[in-house]
């Protein structure tokens, strides 16, 4: 076989893997987020928590995390009799919410019977803004059922959410429903408290504490000022798994407030709210065990986690060294870039500019060779040449030593050699062009 047909069958293995990804995550909702994103009237809820009616805002992601995988020790339980209270941050704010669970990785039908949502007290904490709190209501029931590898979309509910804040996502189970879809590495302290205390405000009973995102995948506002959503689709240098705890320092979160900080200043950059769908340890080819697979390949999770999004205007890829890293041979670059093109042509389908990272040095790392830094060369080399994105965020250049380009400036290296520092989170943020958000996918890239 010659090396171009090699190519030509990886690309259409990676197709039939899309199609495949796509099928298995179909939505229990009535609406994916793949929408146009204009709010329709919904059935008045229960509670505190009525339906917003029709407006002429619109719908874009404040928050999201992308499903990863099973969670441990919870395989025949799930969390019965327990609250989740999952803390999120939001990127923009809005007058009105609504939240996407996921039972991507139950083994069961998952029962919802109590739900709300709240503005936190503060920072790292359980506890709500009393007035603040309202009860959550899917098509107008108080109650869900959502099947294994299945998702739910809330009713939407009247609250007023600002930007840069912390939101309280409240779930209560009552039966078993294992295991627990969750995404770990949450850079955020989440709380748990037994019994069904969904709408306790003072937050006493929380006592568990976990470094993870359950059930909650996505909290979309209506918004009057964002025109859409800006999507960050990579790993854990996406995924901020080296910034400090509860202190919202990805190099995703500096992002959303330079760019609202710009708006505020009337610049003319585009009025977007950032999401971030970051998975610690992801590759762009390969997936983990399991059916679905744990930690999904980008390939495979790209129509799920960046293109069914809410209003999803651009997409970021940072997405490639764990391709390197973590095969046991030697990466074949033109394999990573061919993936790399994939996603790029899926997002042009729907007509969504592309805007792509080169992959930052990792010399010192355990993983470290010099072939693998070639093989890293021979990828941003193609990147920068435009071959691969609509436009590149060169945060390669933005973090390497000067006198050492294969590795991370000491200031901006977490330690690891591998992962940045809150400091280096921030320079990848500032070196990020915000004229580069403006725009739609080129006819012919």
């Amino acid at each position: 076989m010659t090396r171009r047909n090699g190519y030509a069958l990886l690309s259409a293995i990676i197709a039939l893997i899309v199609t495949l990804s796509a099928a298995i995550y179909i939505g229990a909702a009535s609406d994916d987020g793949s929408a146009t994103g204009k709010s329709t009237p919904t059935k008045t809820g229960s509670g505190r928590g009525p339906a917003a009616p029709a407006s002429t805002g619109l719908w874009v992601g404040a928050w999201s995390a992308s499903p990863v995988g099973a969670e441990p020790g919870t395989e025949l339980e799930g969390l019965a009799g327990d609250s989740v209270r999952n803390v999120v941050h939001t990127s923009v704010g809005g007058t009105s919410a609504r939240i996407t669970l996921s039972n991507l990785y139950g083994q069961s039908r998952l029962t919802i019977t109590h739900a709300s949502v709240a503005l936190a007290a503060g920072s790292a904490t359980a506890a709500a803004v009393a007035d603040t709190m309202r009860r959550l209501t899917f098509g107008g029931s108080p109650t869900v059922v959502i099947p294994p590898g299945q998702q739910v979309l809330s009713d939407a509910v009247r609250m007023t959410i600002p930007a840069d804040a912390d939101v309280l996502v409240t779930t209560y189970s009552p039966t078993p429903s294992g295991p627990v879809t969750y995404h770990p590495h949450a850079r955020q302290t989440s709380y748990v408290a037994e019994g069904d205390l969904t709408e306790d405000a003072t937050g006493t009973a929380y006592t568990g504490q976990v470094d993870a995102w359950r059930y909650v995948t996505a909290l979309d506002v209506l918004s009057h000022d964002s025109e859409g959503t800006v999507v960050v689709f990579g790993d854990s240098l996406t995924d901020g798994i080296t910034s400090t705890q509860n202190a919202n320092r990805r190099w995703t979160d500096v992002l959303s407030r330079r760019l609202r900080a710009a708006v505020a200043a009337g610049q003319d950059v585009p009025r977007y709210s950032v999401v971030n769908q970051g998975i610690s340890g992801n590759q762009i080819l390969a997936s983990g065990a399991g059916r679905p697979a744990d930690n999904q390949a980008g390939v495979g999770r790209f129509h799920r986690d960046a293109l069914s999004r809410t209003s999803v205007k651009v997409v970021v890829i940072d997405l490639g060294v764990n391709d390197i890293l973590r095969n046991p041979g030697l990466a074949d670059p033109q394999r990573i870039l061919e993936g790399l093109r994939t996603l790029v042509r899926q997002a042009h389908a729907r007509g969504l500019k592309v805007v792509g990272a080169t992959l930052m040095p990792f010399q010192g790392h355990r993983g470290y060779t010099d072939a693998r830094e070639n093989v890293r060369q021979q990828i941003n080399a193609e990147i920068r040449a435009g071959r691969v994105f609509d436009a590149v965020a060169d945060f390669d250049e933005a973090v390497r030593d000067p006198y050492n380009p294969r590795k991370f400036r000491p200031d901006y290296d977490s330690g690891d050699h591998l992962h940045p520092s809150d400091k280096g989170y921030e320079r990848m943020a500032e070196s990020f062009d915000l004229q580069d958000l403006k725009g739609a996918a080129p006819a012919e890239l």
